[in-house]
């Protein structure tokens, strides 16, 4: 069952990236829409990333995980190497929880 289900999911992703290629020179989107993708590209990964922080297994994750990438985002954003950003990241969220804090 589990390949199976594999094995769809990997059709279907193939399918859908063959038919971007397919369609590329197929389908007119209107202006507003092709200057709109990238940016729903971005909201996306955005909506992702603050899932990601804000709830574990469909709760709150607690205060310790955003204010760890907090001090990541701001690592990040002050061109920090990417091994420090994840480091300080990790260490703060792994001390505010090692003092108690959720």
């Amino acid at each position: 069952m589990l390949i199976a289900v594999i094995v769809a999911l990997a059709v279907g992703t193939y399918g859908f990236r063959l038919a971007g290629v397919v369609l590329h020179d197929r389908l007119d989107l209107p202006a507003p829409l092709r200057r709109m993708l990238p940016l729903a590209a971005a909201a996306l990964l955005a909506a992702l990333a603050g899932t990601a922080t804000l709830t574990d297994s469909g709760g709150f994750a607690g205060i310790s995980r955003p204010l760890g990438v907090a001090v990541g985002a701001l690592l990040a954003w002050r061109k920090a190497p990417f091994v420090v950003v994840v480091l300080a990241a990790a260490t703060t969220a792994a001390l505010l929880r090692l003092a108690g804090v959720p």
